[in-house]
């Protein structure tokens, strides 16, 4: 029986990095539990402390059919270059120019929202049709394909 796949990112800052993702693949932050209007009311009927609010942040697809992203604050900050990554697919079946310019405009609309570019990889058929690497505001790696 296949599994669910629920992607985990640990961070600083959760909730700021949960809004990049959103904005990035086009997410929605996940709902409050049922009976509260807000998170800020779940979190006060829990008794969360103001200096604990952040420390997880979730998202998902509104279609279902992607995995939902957690985001989880840990202490540490990032060390070494990511084991995983996300390629994010923004020219699907484009090739040539005509791919690299629609990598082009995604890499620009996602720097506007806080994302790094760090280096633009040609075309190499048969292995590759060309790729910008990123980083996401906190420093994870992830490729536009």
């Amino acid at each position: 029986m296949a599994r669910t796949i629920q992607v985990t990112f640990d961070c600083a800052d959760p909730a700021a990095l949960s809004r990049f993702w959103c904005a990035a693949v086009g997410y929605e932050l996940d709902a409050p539990p049922g009976g509260f209007a807000t998170w800020d009311e779940a979190l006060d009927a829990w008794g969360v402390p103001a200096e604990r609010r952040n420390d997880a942040s979730a998202c998902h697809d509104p279609d279902g059919s992607a995995p939902r992203f957690y985001f989880q604050r840990v202490p540490e900050g990032k060390s070494a270059k990511n084991r995983l990554h996300l390629d994010l697919r923004a020219a699907p079946g484009l090739e040539g120019d005509e791919r690299m310019a629609a990598l082009e405009a995604e890499c620009e609309r996602l720097v506007a929202l806080g994302a790094t570019r760090v280096q633009r990889h040609e075309p190499d058929p048969p292995t590759s049709g060309g790729f910008i690497v990123m980083t996401d505001p906190e420093g994870n790696e992830f490729c536009l394909d």
